[in-house]
């Protein structure tokens, strides 16, 4: 099994409550060096045998399609991670 991951963030031109959320804690906890969080979504996808460029094209569109609402979203990456990274 090889496992594919998927990131998903906010448009650079939508607003992200949650993250504006998460600066203001990090603020409040003494965290002044961030100065902007924004949140977005992480799927991993395991797949079957061996991770060939065209199985990576077919997870875009499968996250283009499925994964991301790209009215307000885009797929930043999407790429083949090794197991022991992904665990941690």
């Amino acid at each position: 099994m090889a496992l594919i991951v998927v990131d998903v963030m906010p448009k650079a031109e939508i607003l992200d409550p949650q993250g504006k959320a998460v600066t203001r804690a990090l603020a409040r906890l003494g965290h002044e060096a961030v100065g902007d969080v924004r949140v977005g979504k992480r799927f991993e996808l395991r797949v079957d045998g061996e991770v060939t460029d065209a199985l990576l094209a077919q997870v875009r569109e499968v996250a283009d399609e499925v994964l991301a609402n790209t009215v307000i979203e885009d797929v930043v990456g999407v790429s083949a991670v090794d197991e022991a990274q992904a665990a941690r």
